[in-house]
C-alpha cells in the first residue's frame, strides 16, 4: 500500500513530514481507521496480526496537528485530535457524557454510557461500555462485549511492535477490572469484578486436580476472579495479587443464558 511506504519512510526521517503527500497519507490513514477500514491490529487466525504501519501513522498524526478549542454544548476542550462526530449516522448511541476521539472507531450497535474510546481503538457491534469505562488507544473489543462500569482497558502506543489489549467476541468484563500491558482475553471469557490482568500477572487454573498458570492471556470460556497467592521477600512472606480461573462458561446453551449461568455457578460479584 502505497500510505503504508510513506508512512515507514517518514517514521525514519521526520523531515519528510514535510512533504504534502506524506501528510496526505497519515490524514488519510487516521480517516480510515475512524471507518475501520483499517485496525492497528487484526485476527489472524487464532492469532492477531499488528500492524505496525497503523500505530506509527497514529504517532506521527500528533505532530501534524496543532492545538485548537473544540466546544460541545457548555463544554470547551483544548486538544489537538477532534472529538468523533455524526453518532446517528454511525448507528451508535451515546449518552452524555461519552466522549470518543477522532480515529477510534465504534460500529453499528455499540452503546457507549459516560464513557472514553481513543484514538485508535477498535470497538466491534453490539458491545457496551458501561459508565465510566475507558478503551485506551489502540485496544481492541470484539462483538457484544461487556464492558462494566470503571473498566480500564489500557493503551498502548510505544513501543510500536507492542501488541494492544485485545479483548475477544462474547466477553464479559466486570465492575473496576483492569487489563493493561497487551493481554488478550479470548472469546467468551468472564472477568469478575476487581480482575487486574498485566503481562506479569499469574492468571492460574485452579479447577483441575494441578494449577496450570498462564500469563498474557485468558483462554476462552473462563470464568475468572481476583486472588493471591504467597510470595516470599527478604522481609518476609506476602500475598501477591493473581487472577484465579474457577471454571468454564459452557458452550451448549447460548451466550445470555451461559453467561448468567456463569456468574450464578461461581457466585462471580460483577
Amino acid at each position: 500500500m502505497e500510505y503504508r511506504e510513506l508512512i515507514e519512510r517518514a517514521w525514519d526521517d521526520r523531515a519528510l513530514l514535510q512533504e504534502a503527500a506524506v501528510r496526505d497519507a497519515i490524514f488519510h490513514t487516521i480517516e480510515m481507521l475512524d471507518r475501520g477500514e483499517v485496525r492497528v491490529a487484526e485476527p489472524a487466525g487464532e492469532e492477531w496480526k499488528v500492524n505496525d504501519w497503523v500505530k506509527k501513522a497514529v504517532i506521527l498524526y500528533f505532530p501534524l496537528r496543532k492545538m485548537e478549542k473544540m466546544e460541545a454544548g457548555p463544554f470547551e476542550f483544548h486538544d489537538k485530535i477532534p472529538l468523533k462526530k455524526n453518532f446517528s449516522e454511525l448507528g451508535v448511541r451515546v449518552v452524555p457524557h461519552a466522549l470518543a476521539r477522532y480515529g477510534a472507531y465504534l460500529a453499528p450497535g455499540v452503546i457507549m454510557m459516560p464513557s472514553y474510546v481513543n484514538i485508535g481503538a477498535y470497538v466491534d457491534e453490539g458491545t457496551m461500555v458501561d459508565t465510566w469505562a475507558t478503551v485506551g488507544s489502540c485496544a481492541q473489543v470484539g462483538k457484544h462485549v461487556h464492558l462494566s462500569g470503571g473498566v480500564g482497558l489500557g493503551g498502548v502506543l510505544e513501543p510500536v511492535q507492542a501488541a494492544p489489549v485485545i479483548i475477544e467476541d462474547n466477553c464479559f468484563v466486570g465492575s473496576r477490572c483492569i487489563v493493561v500491558e497487551g493481554v488478550r482475553v479470548r472469546r467468551e471469557a468472564v472477568l469478575g469484578a476487581n480482575v487486574v490482568l498485566t503481562q506479569s500477572t499469574r492468571i492460574i487454573d485452579v479447577t483441575g486436580p494441578e494449577p496450570v498458570e498462564y500469563r498474557g492471556v485468558v483462554p476462552p470460556r473462563s470464568v475468572v476472579i481476583p486472588g493471591s497467592y504467597t510470595k516470599k521477600f527478604p522481609a518476609g512472606e506476602y500475598q501477591v495479587p493473581c487472577a484465579l480461573i474457577i471454571g468454564k462458561r459452557k458452550e451448549s446453551t447460548n451466550k445470555k443464558t451461559s453467561l448468567n449461568d456463569a456468574l450464578r455457578e461461581y457466585n462471580v460479584p460483577v
